[in-house]
């Protein structure tokens, strides 16, 4: 017979194994609509049976997506890969720089900007939207892609993470013997300190990647030429004329399951970093 410990046990264990399968149920049941949905024509999406794969309609979606407006979305995807690759490598190695300037050398003050640094993350990013559109439009970058770049060049979260891998991964005795040898301070940066802290540089990566991806207000107030437009602002404008228009819906449920292929695949393909630089981060 069990013993009152053993039944408590095996309660706790059932407890917490249906609370994650109903999290993994809640996490993944819009994807499993999107994939479905996205083989509906408009009548099966307005019929409401966007959970059956029955009159199977995704290569004709896919090629009206790629026909519409002379291939428009591709040219929004294509918009999106650049301003989240570039400007989240970009990025990265700008917070893996400065969390490592902050970590390993004295200068006068430090600490008081590592503070200014901090203070910018609880600003949210929505409030400084139109600060900087008056700034890009003072300097003419407004409807230019520069005016989504830069914005997403700076992310102090990314100093902060940074500077805590730099830490735990960066050992002072290396850097001092580079130095020895006769290294530079950039090239001991480059060939020992960047390549120490990568699984820091993926994680930051990772974080910024999503979330210039997802951007959306940012490009809403900078941009105006639809040629300009990431996939988040572009599947909101068609978005807005589904009700007088219902042929859109089936161009964006299709268009919003492509758009969540770079984000599987970047967390995919870099996801051995992204779990060491998040175990780390966690204890340090």
């Amino acid at each position: 017979m069990n013993s009152p410990a053993s039944r408590s046990r095996w309660m706790s264990k059932t407890a917490v194994n249906g609370f994650l399968v109903l999290a993994v149920v809640y996490m993944l049941f819009p994807l499993v609509w999107l994939v479905t949905a996205a083989t509906k024509d408009t009548g099966g999406l307005l019929a409401g049976n966007a959970f059956s794969f029955e009159g199977f309609n995704l290569g004709e979606n896919l090629s009206n997506l790629a026909s519409y407006g002379d291939g428009i979305y591709f040219r929004w995807y294509l918009n999106s890969l650049m301003y989240a690759g570039g400007g989240a490598i970009v990025c990265s190695l700008i917070c893996v720089a400065a969390g490592y300037a902050f970590d390993k050398y004295e200068f006068r003050g430090k600490e008081k900007l590592f503070g200014l640094v901090l203070m910018g993350v609880l600003v949210p990013t929505t409030a400084l939207a139109l600060p900087m559109y008056l700034l890009a439009s003072k300097t003419g970058l407004v409807n230019t892609y520069w005016s989504v770049l830069i914005p997403v060049l700076v992310n102090p979260f990314g100093v902060y993470l940074a500077r805590v891998f730099s830490t735990g991964y960066i050992p002072n005795e290396a850097l001092e013997a580079a130095r020895i040898d006769g290294a530079g301070e950039l090239r001991v940066f480059w060939s020992i300190g960047l390549r120490m802290v990568m699984p820091g540089f993926v994680t930051v990566f990772l974080f910024q990647f999503t979330a210039i991806w997802n951007n959306f207000f940012l490009p809403l107030v900078m941009l105006s030429d639809r040629k300009l437009f990431p996939l988040s602002l572009g599947l909101y404008s068609w978005n807005t004329n589904t009700h007088g228009e219902p042929s859109f819906y089936p161009l964006v449920v299709t268009g919003s399951l492509l758009a969540v292929i770079p984000l599987i695949v970047a967390f995919v393909s870099l996801q051995r970093h992204w779990k060491a630089g998040l175990t780390a981060g966690s204890v340090k």
